[in-house]
């Protein structure tokens, strides 16, 4: 038999993680020459057996196999176990890393948000390469363990902001850089959400006292009384790093988005989208100062709306300001003026979400949560002329609209996907520097990097999470 080029799949899988830019041989069955079938990658779901996560699941199952998938809702893994047989199914992701070993090459991680960073860092602390979904993690210290503990095992990376493999967020980049609306002075981005219980809507929720309304019937028929999980879910499962607490009605599938503990808010929900263009497009560095207004914020959830102003010193443009809008304030869309030069047919009351990206001689605008609506308001043809004349400089996507497969493709042929953590981690934390004033309104908090701290004693109380589950200390200097 004539020897193998590489002892192990694992082996190859993680030489070609830690030597980017080196040459690629395909992952061959032992024995076999480069003739043979390609191997495909093996991929395992956290999350992944409902909803986001099942599509997340899908998406990677493009290009690889689908090895094992964890869920804390066994009625979910059913459903699963339908559509992937041969896959072997879990309720703990710990447990199903001891069980699958050198099994897995690749995680998708599609919890809720407040579970995505340790089950991430379990992945990478055993060798895994992992695309994660957007926000990365919901405190800015986890964020910098998260990409510091990647780095450290060498392991390839991606989060779930498809938006960003998509060919519009490309041009948009090459047209500030070739200098389309000139220095770059104001950028403002809006959504609708929330869409799910926050502020005094939720007063009651977050503590177990009431549950939300169902979305759906399969929710309605799931309903449960406060302090008792359904037997098909596995509370303490869901709740991961967190500290024990009694089962709350509907925080799962759904409504822990709003929860201050749990979710990130409608900053962290939509900003790693649509702030993602403006973020990669200008070259933001971090804020040195935030300041927001809100209504109806809580203890326990975000607020029914916000408006963040986020300031940075730009080594190109000197000052730029970033205004986050997201809610409804008396009923009425929280979002900037309509801008002046904009045609008078364009429904701006429609426009639900989308961003502003205003220079010193033109305004970019978009509408929708990517880039997929670009315009210069009131100069069509010097639109034109940037569409038609600028330059292509940047990489294509290998994967367009489907981060977990371009994440299969660079591990594949050793490549880094555009949304790595080198990049995502710093476009998360601006989303976590915004819900840093969220929570605390009516307050200008200057932001150190140096030191990755604040001038605010309650604001820093956001940077970490005040306690985790004994055992689940995860960090980048213990993996």
């Amino acid at each position: 038999m004539k020897p193998s080029l590489f002892p192990n799949r694992r082996t190859f899988l993680r030489s070609t993680a830690a030597t980017a830019g080196g040459i690629f041989f395909p992952n061959l069955l032992i024995g076999q020459d480069a003739a043979a079938v390609v191997k495909k990658i093996n991929v395992a779901g956290i999350g992944g057996a409902g909803g986001k996560g099942a599509s997340d699941v899908g998406i990677a199952a493009e290009g690889a196999n689908i090895v094992a998938i964890c869920d804390i809702d066994e009625k979910r893994l059913d459903d699963a176990k339908k559509k992937y047989p041969d896959a072997k199914m879990f309720t703990n992701f710990r447990e199903m890393f001891d069980t699958m070993g050198d099994k897995i090459d690749m995680c998708t991680v599609s919890t809720p948000d407040h579970a995505h960073y340790p089950a991430a860092m379990e992945a990478i602390k055993r060798g895994k390469h992992v695309c994660v979904q957007k926000p990365l993690v919901n405190r800015i210290w986890e964020a910098n363990e998260l990409h510091e503990a990647a780095k450290k095992k060498g392991v390839k990376t991606n989060m779930g902001n498809q938006g960003h493999t998509k060919e519009p967020i490309r041009q948009l980049k090459e047209w500030l850089t070739a200098g389309i609306v000139g220095n770059v002075k104001e950028i403002h981005v809006w959504t609708n959400r929330p869409i799910w219980p926050q502020g005094t809507d939720a007063k009651d929720i977050y503590t177990g006292k009431t549950a939300p309304k169902p979305r759906n019937k399969n929710e309605a028929a799931g309903a449960e009384a406060p302090g008792q999980a359904p037997a098909h879910v596995h509370w303490t499962d869901w709740l991961a790093q967190t500290p024990d607490r009694p089962y709350v009605p509907g925080l799962h599938p759904f409504a822990w988005r709003g929860s201050l503990e749990f979710g990130a808010g409608a900053m962290g929900d939509m900003g790693c989208h649509i702030m993602d263009g403006p973020f990669w497009g200008c070259e933001l560095p971090e804020p040195y100062a935030i300041e927001a207004e809100v209504g109806d914020l809580t203890d326990m959830s975000w607020p029914m709306w916000s408006h963040v102003i986020c300031s940075f010193k730009h080594a190109k443009y000197g000052e730029v300001k970033l205004h986050w809008h997201e809610g409804k304030k008396d009923g009425v869309p929280v979002k900037p003026a309509r801008p002046d030069k904009l045609d008078a047919a364009y429904n701006w009351d429609k426009m639900i979400g989308g961003f502003m990206i205003i220079g010193d001689e033109d305004t970019i605008l978009n509408q929708g949560d990517y880039c997929e609506n670009l315009q210069l308001v009131g100069n069509r043809e010097k639109f034109a002329k940037f569409f038609k004349e600028t330059p292509k400089t940047l990489e294509r996507s290998l994967a367009p609209d489907k981060p977990q497969l371009e994440l299969v493709r660079a591990i594949e042929q050793n490549k880094i996907c555009g949304s790595n953590f080198d990049y995502s981690v710093p476009l998360t934390k601006l989303c976590l520097f915004g819900n840093l004033a969220i929570s605390n309104p009516g307050k200008v908090i200057h932001w150190d990097a140096a030191k990755q701290t604040t001038d605010n004693e309650q604001a820093n109380k956001m940077i970490k999470r005040a306690a985790v589950r004994n055992g689940w200390e995860y960090s980048a200097a213990s993996i």
